[in-house]
């Protein structure tokens, strides 16, 4: 606990919250706030920490549509205990992050979802033309707190901050001015939240690698390659076993599937059916992605387009079309007149979008 508050460690964190700004929490603070907050508040809060009886605040619920349909429920932490999780992620990610699979590509330094992507395209090119494609069911909702923290404990030994962990995990939520407990998950909102779920799901690599699969993992979203549709069924079944007893899990049948590459959606991204298979955006985030930009593009909006600019890179800055739409000049030019003059300009005489490439 000792690293977590210390002075270097702390600013760094502090820096980092103030950077990535973000929605308050139940009290309303915002990271504008926060340093004047802790030159008020920060020795009683340090002294809570480091003996073991500080208690985080409830999150705030947060629920938004999910492209595909449904709704994601994000746990907004107040910018305090933003930054207390800041601090601790910090101060894990060392510890753990050096053991995790070079496989798994989501919320580890220095890789991407594109890299996640190429990999797969390798395995397919390799001759493992079929894909067990597993969706774990509301992931983040139904992490046994438990078993997680049993594998925090492998390579953690302060009990403080072991403690702390389970607080966060445990924290209520705030929601209609009611605070109900949580038993189960790690809600999505906060820092810790990714870093603990791979710890998690490392189980499930490591049980990969034990097995001799190739696979690519971004989070929650799994693909193995095998190279026939029965050893695929085989696959699925033993390992959506091993999810559910080992590690409480459940796997979403009706979205998960053994099906070959090009008929399934990984990231994003298809790919063809050719011996040397090319990467392709799958063609219901291309339909997202022209039905989003001619809503932000549509005239009579009364906004500069340096304005229409910024909230483009906002809202798609990160998304398998970036790198994919700079290449494809053609493909933006045969339909920028359906999205007005404003769009038109966006794109002028080159075609492409000065979006930049996938995050990561």
């Amino acid at each position: 606990m000792e690293d977590v508050v210390s002075r270097p460690n702390m600013m760094a964190a502090l820096e980092r919250v103030e950077a990535n700004k973000g929605a308050p929490g139940i009290d309303e603070m915002t990271t504008g706030e926060l340093r004047g907050f802790l030159k008020e508040k920060w020795p009683t809060i340090r002294e809570e920490l480091l003996n073991g009886t500080y208690r985080p605040q409830p999150v705030r619920k947060v629920e938004i549509e999910k492209p595909d349909g449904g709704v994601r429920t994000l746990g907004i932490p107040t910018v305090c205990d933003r930054l207390i999780q800041q601090a601790l992620h910090q101060v894990l990610t060392p510890l753990f992050d050096p053991d995790f699979s070079d496989s798994s590509y989501g919320y580890r330094p220095g890789r991407s979802a594109w890299q996640a992507v190429r990999a797969a395209r390798r395995h397919v090119a390799d001759g493992k033309r079929w894909v067990v494609d597993i969706d774990l069911e509301k992931f983040f909702d139904r992490v046994n707190h438990d078993i997680l923290m049993s594998r925090v404990a492998h390579k953690v030994e302060d009990k403080r901050v072991l403690l702390l962990i389970r607080r966060y995990l445990q924290a209520g939520v705030l929601e209609g001015g009611l605070v109900s407990q949580r038993v189960e998950g790690t809600p999505q909102g906060g820092p810790l939240s990714p870093l603990l779920s791979n710890i998690l799901l490392d189980a499930f690599d490591k049980e990969l690698e034990r097995r001799g699969h190739a696979f690519c993992r971004y989070a929650d979203d799994c693909n193995i390659y095998v190279q026939t549709r029965r050893s695929g069924q085989r696959v699925m079944a033993s390992l959506t076993r091993f999810l559910e007893e080992r590690l409480a899990l459940k796997v979403n049948v009706a979205k998960s599937a053994v099906d070959r590459p090009w008929k399934r959606v990984f990231l994003g991204y298809s790919m063809t059916f050719h011996k040397k298979p090319r990467l392709k955006v799958a063609e219901s985030r291309v339909k997202r992605f022209k039905a989003g930009l001619r809503k932000v593009c549509r005239r009579g909006r009364g906004r500069s387009l340096a304005q229409v600019i910024k909230e483009i890179t906002r809202s798609y800055g990160g998304g398998p079309l970036t790198s994919a739409w700079r290449r494809s000049k053609a493909s933006s030019k045969n339909w920028t007149n359906g999205c007005g003059g404003s769009c038109a300009a966006f794109y002028g005489d080159s075609g492409s979008a000065p979006i930049p490439g996938p995050r990561g």
